[in-house]
């Protein structure tokens, strides 16, 4: 009996002094102070590092009472991304609600790859006051760099673009610029070529493979050949709703354009989309004295190289023909 009693005890007890650490834990850290601070939310954090972001600022008392403050409203999938004017006047249920309710800033990823009238449909989708014919009269092919981004709300054209070409020369840093300088490339070069290897090469790996394919072939002299080059001269196609077109046909390789590589010797006149460190890197590091010279896709989007036009033909018929 003197157990039962005891264990009674226990759990009443325990019941009271979890209420007291609840009942605290949601009080705001100092009702006197409305000073602002902005937090920070960033893609994928849990309501764990949020809460570890909040106690840290001093914005909440107790991290496990938030957790389950979050919990008892069922808003932890309703938290967005972004930053937020939080204060230490605010209550636990204040500041857990406002989480939900839209942030100053947006977070956008840029992905590798794009031409520029598709990064202006990323960004049009995110912002009000931008204009996306605005964007594309001042935005420069390959230098709007991909990236995942937190931009201001009322951000227009001129704002975005500040922040693409702010991080372009942020990551076009000085290490590239050496070893483009060493293989007497220009940074004009670097991005035509970059923006060749986004639209050619699925895997990692192939990167800088591909890229000491170009090189040597430029080198040879050999004109280029690449189909996504042919894809950019094209434009935009109704009837796929793509920039890219897939597939390209026989005649498609005859295009008038300064852009076509199977036409023009050389590079293409610009860059053909937005490439990242990635591709960056691969031109700077591919190697001239590549024994390659030719290279194909296969359905997956592997990479197969050959060394001479006979080798190339054989693995046309295997990886593509077949």
């Amino acid at each position: 009996m003197k157990k039962i009693i005891f264990a009674f005890t226990f759990i009443i007890a325990l019941g009271g002094a979890i209420y007291i650490v609840y009942r605290e834990g949601i009080l705001p850290v100092d009702k006197n102070d409305t000073s602002k601070k902005t937090i920070v939310v960033k893609q994928g954090d849990t309501v764990n590092a949020i809460a570890n972001t909040l106690h840290v600022e001093k914005l909440i008392r107790n991290r496990l009472v938030f957790y389950s403050v979050v919990k008892q409203l069922g808003i932890d999938k309703q938290i967005q991304a972004g930053d937020f004017e939080l204060s230490p006047s605010m209550d636990a249920f204040e500041i857990a609600n406002s989480l939900t309710k839209g942030s100053l800033d947006v977070w956008v990823t840029v992905p590798e790859g794009l031409r520029k009238e598709e990064v202006a449909e990323v960004l049009a989708k995110q912002f009000d006051n931008f204009s996306s014919a605005e964007f594309l009269s001042k935005a420069e092919e390959g230098y709007l760099f991909p990236d995942t981004y937190l931009i201001p709300k009322s951000a227009n054209a001129d704002t975005v673009l500040a922040i693409l070409d702010k991080t372009f020369h942020e990551k076009y840093n000085t290490q590239i610029l050496a070893k483009a300088k060493a293989k007497n490339m220009t940074e004009k070069e670097v991005i035509i070529l970059a923006s060749l290897i986004e639209r050619e090469v699925k895997n990692p790996e192939d990167r800088q493979p591909v890229a000491s394919v170009f090189i040597r072939r430029l080198d040879e002299p050999m004109r280029l050949q690449v189909d996504a080059t042919v894809q950019y001269a094209l434009g935009y196609q109704k009837d796929i709703k793509s920039w890219w077109k897939r597939p390209l046909y026989f005649e498609d390789l005859k295009v008038d354009s300064a852009y076509n590589t199977y036409e023009r010797d050389g590079l293409p006149l610009g860059p053909i989309s937005n490439p990242g460190i990635a591709a960056l890197e691969a031109v700077v590091d591919a190697d001239a004295k590549t024994p390659y010279l030719f290279y194909v896709n296969d359905a997956e989007g592997k990479i197969h190289f050959a060394k001479t036009l006979e080798e190339h033909e054989k693995n046309i018929e295997k990886y593509v023909n077949k």
